[in-house]
């Protein structure tokens, strides 16, 4: 894995607002607090989600927006980009694998924080079918498009944006997480940026005490031990 020391720059690529921060908003704070830039890269514009149709589409889309917004600021991430894809129609698509690697060009990042795109069969929550698709367009816009300067050549010569390979990726989601980030000290931050996403969570009882829940019993599959929460995320070197 990369030494804490070697990652300066970190791009989250997710297909929806809050699934960030259902997935690696503690270790995003974590890695904030030690001066680490992160950038978050929504795919979708959101605009399928919500408990109750009070708004349009259109409508539940500038709030889901909003609400991203938010939830950033709530663990220090402040550049957040959005695709504007229909949500709940993402296919990982050529088009989306440079729009994704358009981006890995512009922030050239250390790491590529991702959603998984296998099913989990633990848990079915992750396995939306965006959330695959959009994991699955990551990878293959870190490897290997991003890199090779004869992938997408408009982005080089149209847009001057320079190859950059990607040293190391953390998938969210998975079935079979092989590192563990303790996120106790930022447990507090993650809660307050999932419950940005006033839309999604509000009507969700003991909505706290589930999160809490599922963190703190990653914390004991990687023995942290008792009163500690966690993450868990599957490692890919890009070696």
């Amino acid at each position: 894995m990369l030494p804490d020391s070697e990652i300066r720059r970190v791009l989250v690529v997710t297909a929806h607002p809050d699934d960030a921060d259902f997935g690696s908003a503690g270790s995003v704070a974590l890695l904030v607090d030690r001066g680490v830039e992160v950038t978050y890269l929504v795919v979708t514009d959101g605009d399928a989600g919500g408990n109750e149709r009070t708004l349009d589409n259109a409508g539940m889309a500038e709030l889901r927006r909003a609400e991203q917004l938010a939830a950033g600021k709530a663990v220090g991430v402040t550049d957040v980009r959005f695709l504007g894809y229909p949500d709940g129609r993402v296919e990982p698509s050529l088009e989306l694998r440079r729009d994704i690697a358009r981006v890995i060009r512009q922030v050239r990042p250390d790491l590529v924080i991702a959603q998984h795109p296998e099913r989990n069969y633990r848990f079915i929550a992750p396995s939306h079918p965006d959330h695959r698709a959009v994991g699955g367009a990551t990878l293959d816009a870190v490897y290997p498009d991003a890199r090779n300067p004869y992938a997408f050549p408009e982005l080089l010569q149209e847009e001057g944006l320079e190859a950059w390979t990607v040293r190391e990726v953390w998938l969210t989601g998975g079935s079979t997480p092989d590192h563990y980030v303790d996120i106790t000290d930022a447990v507090d931050r993650k809660l307050a940026a999932l419950q940005a996403h006033v839309s999604q969570v509000a009507h969700v009882e003991g909505f706290v005490e589930f999160v809490k829940g599922r963190f703190a019993a990653w914390a004991e599959e990687a023995g942290f031990g008792e009163g500690r929460y966690a993450e868990g995320f599957q490692v890919v070197s890009t070696a």
